[in-house]
């Protein structure tokens, strides 16, 4: 019997609701654990003897395995199957966090990071395209992205409230025990209750080469990028690296050209609605982890505001991250073109960051920071619900898993590029201050503190007019590359891919 209009709920998993729960707190998990780390490091660095010079390690280990693994674990996803990659990932995750939280030196702790990065690389793709084959319904699909998306933006700024609320009133340790409870009631729910449709593996064989090129490159890239906020553009190491990656992910492109079964098929990445998504994503992100790491040294530093109480100064953002997320993107995702959300959206944030240049020393938290912080919420959770599900829409369902990496990937490389760019044009701001009133500063007492304080703030709202100028490019990204219409209009995602395997997937997509 051939199907119907109707044959996408009615014939859709029952178990789609419930499955929807564990998938989006194993994506909590794995976001806010990229955050609630920052506020236990230095009650971490003083318990295990790390010294300054290998702090960083802490993040970076982390960053590095997840950013570099992230292709590998998206492909592994569609070859095992994304449910068994998601418990699998899941419960590796939970085993590094038992690690880090038990570690009693610094090697301990590096190996339990990498570990973390190297489970989450496989759980993160395997979440965003478990969503992608289950959800196939435009109605459905957009409440289900809605709920991801504010999770995806949001997470990061609940770690910052989980993180200084553990640190204060237990032990650093608890923000890693606190994933494993996370972690197992994720998996074994997901096992329970997630089935993923047939049809939908792809058991190609692996690319060898393709992993190691994509995976180094990768890797070079993201550590570049932590190292040039540490010891400069123009310091060798960084130089070669930044030289590393480019040789070694142009390879990459050449081989993936020409293999039978790429790593990454270039459809994926070319398909100017997907590239469009991936290129004004990973742009935004690099915005939102700069003004994370400004907000959290303004708060603390300058107005003098506990870890606990940094946290929740990020409330308002959270909010207005779920509320553009699941009432704006996901009520509107199915009525207008993806653009017509996504631009918007990223001028709305842009104009919440226009408002936070205007930073000063006594600013008041209720009159600036906290509508600033909703613009900036409400503009980025309204762009993110239509990204995430445009990202996988009209894919290929075997290649589900590699576009989902692509994302992660995306926002992984945005938010290394954020947190170093950002951070020089802020010392550089500073620098120039201090320089400029070196006689107040030299002469000692309240008027040097408040000098230091005045040139602290002048390096952050210089770095974020740089971040308006970038959410007002991912602006115009989306509005000029992303050119698909509203889903279910006749016009599904993936139009003017020109491939036909792309072509042949479309209505599968939509209507399973």
């Amino acid at each position: 019997m051939p199907k119907t209009a109707a044959t996408p709920v009615s014939a859709a998993d029952p178990s789609r609701w419930k499955a929807l729960v564990f998938i989006a707190l194993a994506q909590l998990m794995v976001v806010l654990d990229a955050t609630i780390v920052n506020i236990a490091l230095p009650s971490a660095q003083t318990d295990l003897g790390i010294s300054d010079g290998n702090r960083q390690w802490v993040i970076t280990a982390y960053a590095l395995a997840f950013g570099g693994l992230l292709l590998f674990g998206g492909r592994i996803a569609d070859k095992w199957g994304r449910k068994n990659a998601f418990v699998v990932g899941l419960v590796g995750f939970a085993l590094a966090s038992a690690l880090g939280g038990a570690a009693n030196g610094e090697a301990m702790m590096l190996g339990a990071r990498a570990l973390q990065g190297a489970f989450g690389a496989l759980l993160a793709p395997a979440a965003l395209s478990l969503l992608a084959v289950m959800f196939t319904d435009a109605k459905e699909r957009a409440k289900a992205f809605g709920i991801y998306g504010a999770i995806a933006g949001g997470g990061g700024a609940v770690g910052l409230i989980l993180g200084g609320v553990l640190t204060e009133y237990l032990n650093w340790r608890w923000t890693f025990f606190v994933n494993i409870p996370f972690a197992i009631v994720a998996a074994v729910g997901a096992w329970m209750v997630i089935r993923e449709p047939a049809g939908s593996r792809n058991r190609a064989p692996l690319d060898i080469p393709g992993v190691v090129l994509s995976t180094t490159g990768l890797v070079a890239l993201v550590y570049g990028f932590t190292r040039a906020e540490s010891a400069g553009w123009s310091n060798p190491v960084t130089v070669a690296m930044f030289a590393a990656s480019a040789v070694l992910l142009a390879a990459f492109v050449l081989v993936e050209s020409k293999v039978k079964s790429p790593l990454l098929p270039l459809r994926v990445l070319l398909e100017r609605n997907r590239g469009g998504v991936y290129l004004s994503l990973g742009l935004a992100v690099i915005a939102m982890f700069g003004l994370f790491l400004f907000l959290t040294y303004y708060l603390q530093v300058v107005k003098g505001f506990s870890p606990v109480k940094t946290g929740f100064a990020f409330l308002p953002m959270i909010a207005g991250m779920i509320l553009g997320s699941t009432q704006i993107g996901a009520r509107l995702m199915t009525r207008v073109a993806p653009r017509l959300l996504m631009g918007p959206g990223f001028l709305v944030a842009a104009a919440g960051m226009l408002l936070l240049t205007q930073l000063e020393v006594g600013s008041s938290y209720p009159a600036l920071i906290l509508p600033a912080q909703l613009l900036l919420g409400l503009g980025m959770g309204t762009a993110f619900m239509p990204a995430m599900s445009l990202s996988t829409h009209g894919v290929n369902p075997a290649d589900a898993g590699v576009a989902s990496a692509m994302v992660n990937t995306s926002q992984q490389v945005g938010g290394a590029i954020g947190t170093a760019l950002l951070n020089t044009i802020a010392a550089s701001a500073t620098t120039a201050y201090l320089a400029d009133h070196a006689a107040e500063a030299a002469a000692g007492g309240p008027a040097a503190q408040l000098i230091q304080a005045q040139a602290m703030v002048e390096g952050y709202s210089s770095a974020i007019w740089w971040a308006v100028g970038i959410l007002a490019a991912s602006a115009a990204i989306a509005l000029t590359l992303i050119n698909t219409g509203r889903p279910g209009a006749g016009d599904p995602v993936a139009s003017g891919s020109g491939s036909a395997e792309d072509a042949e997937f479309k209505v599968p997509v939509i209507a399973h």
